[in-house]
């Protein structure tokens, strides 16, 4: 017994040895991520105000249109409507739609209402991105992928503006190869789930895609609602993971395409008012952004370094022969930050940050603290608001000698000012549904300030649990399952609500 007691003491306070070592690494790791990161204020700063603006286009532009759909028969004849409905060129535009794994009306619907429909049945490969791959071999088979300038891609559940294909073509006519646009929610106020979805993704045009267009630097695809040059796909589409789109835009940007946002193009969504579908995709966008960057971080990597060598698209001679010395500096430099940015979205943060405080914090400090004992340790400790008020009112300290007591009391704080830190987090986050609405007011529905104010109040357990998901999908096998569609809003109905 006495063996046992001298060997769990000596891992202790062998443990307990490496902790101050491993606390300055843990400190400058802590200080580097967010450093990493602080360019991104610059694109808060210019989404609030700014984004980029495209010239009418010279030229119209032959696209085709692809929709995935399982199961769509509620939805999908009214995304055609509206795509019948645009002030574009109908000879130049055809759609694609493949009905994967359906049940229902889906292909039959689509193909009453003028699409070329394909239907695929496969019970074993059953992501979006497996739908598009067959759908785009179907069409190089029968039309050949080259034959069109470009793809639009859309979800079933998609409403377009009627100026929304004319919009994206100015930004196409421009020279840009992939562009995403503005996205508006059918269902925003149903309830707190559709109003979170809904701030998630106007968060992220304000705060990504209005600065990187400003910047020209390449913004991401986010599921919808995007645009791409045909030669993207000139071999198949390779992007089958449970985030195609996450797969799509690492892989085009580790290639050397940009990817910008035309915020006059204009289209709307419908997302889930149930917690337990919204629980999966959350849970799917987690695994799959692990998968992404297991793919894709590697290569974005190489370029930082290398700038284009690795990449596909690569500049020409004539591009670069007549160049000042000084721009081909900066335009290296530019490419070179572009893959940096792309990797940095891509870079699972919250996974390092829960290794940092599992090894340092809960292990190597408790077993430090097993001979040092705990001393005037703030129980509000912290660096948010809460934090700074509460220990404002009330200084409690914590004080336990060393021994054993010490060790499982160590452990219990750093739990409990990790949770503390997540509530302290958690009330500041309240604000982010005000501003965002505030600033999108003209463009989408009017909602009852109640509303905003009871549904804000649990606005931040929708960025809570997508941190939790990707906790949660380190270990657990993840298979995608669909996203239920049953809105009757039409566009004509969008419409009528906005006049």
């Amino acid at each position: 017994m006495s063996f046992i007691s001298n060997l769990f003491e000596g891992i202790i306070n062998f443990l307990g040895s490496l902790y101050p070592t491993f606390r300055n690494i843990n400190n400058f790791i802590g200080t580097l991520l967010p450093a990493l990161v602080v360019y991104q204020t610059v694109y808060f700063i210019i989404g609030l105000f700014w984004t980029r603006k495209f010239k009418p286009a010279k030229k119209k532009h032959k696209y085709g249109i692809v929709i995935a759909a399982r199961n769509e028969e509620m939805v999908i004849g009214n995304l055609i409507d509206s795509i019948h409905k645009q002030d574009y060129p109908k000879d130049l535009l055809t759609i694609f739609v493949v009905a994967d794994n359906c049940t229902d009306k889906t292909a039959q619907i689509a193909r009453e209402k003028g699409c070329i429909c394909y239907e695929r049945f496969d019970d074993t490969r059953k992501t979006k991105g497996f739908a598009l791959e067959y759908l785009f071999d179907r069409i190089e088979e029968d039309y050949g992928r080259l034959s069109f300038e470009g793809y639009f891609v859309f979800d079933a559940d998609n409403l377009l503006k009627r100026d929304y294909i004319s919009r994206m073509n100015d930004a196409f006519d421009s020279g840009e190869k992939m562009i995403t646009s503005y996205r508006n929610i059918k269902n925003i106020d149903e309830n707190w789930i559709t109003l979170s979805f809904a701030v998630h993704w106007l968060r992220s045009i304000r705060h990504n895609h209005r600065a990187r267009s400003v910047l020209r630097l390449a913004t991401n695809i986010q599921g919808t609602g995007y645009l791409f040059a045909s030669e993207v796909v000139a071999n198949g589409w390779h992007y089958t993971s449970l985030t195609e789109d996450r797969g799509l835009t690492a892989d085009a940007v580790a290639q050397g395409y940009r990817i910008s946002y035309q915020d006059a193009a204009e289209f709307y969504d419908e997302q889930t008012p149930n917690w337990k579908v919204a629980y999966n995709q959350k849970l799917r966008w987690s695994k799959g952004l692990l998968i992404n960057f297991k793919e894709s971080g590697w290569k974005l990597f190489v370029n930082i370094i290398f700038g284009r060598k690795y990449a596909k698209v690569k500049w020409s001679k004539e591009e670069t022969k007549n160049r000042p010395w000084w721009k081909k500096i900066f335009i290296g430099l530019k490419d070179r930050f572009i893959m940096y940015d792309t990797f940095m979205q891509l870079l699972p943060t919250n996974v390092i940050n829960l290794f940092r405080w599992i090894l340092v914090v809960l292990i190597l400090r408790s077993c430090y603290c097993y001979s040092t004992g705990v001393n005037n340790v703030d129980f509000f400790a912290g660096g948010t608001y809460l934090a700074m008020i509460l220990r404002h009112f009330f200084n409690i300290k914590i004080q336990i000698p060393s021994g054993i007591n010490s060790l499982f009391a160590t452990f219990l704080i750093g739990v409990w000012a990790r949770l503390f830190y997540r509530i302290g987090a958690y009330i500041e986050k309240i604000i982010t549904p005000y501003y965002i609405l505030f600033l999108e007011r003209k463009r989408i529905k009017k909602i009852p300030f109640k509303k905003v104010f009871l549904y804000s109040l649990l606005w931040p357990i929708f960025d809570i649990v997508g941190r939790y998901t990707t906790y949660i999908a380190l270990f657990k096998k993840v298979t995608w399952k669909p996203v239920p569609h049953t809105s009757k809003i039409t566009i004509d109905d969008l419409n009528k609500n906005n006049k």
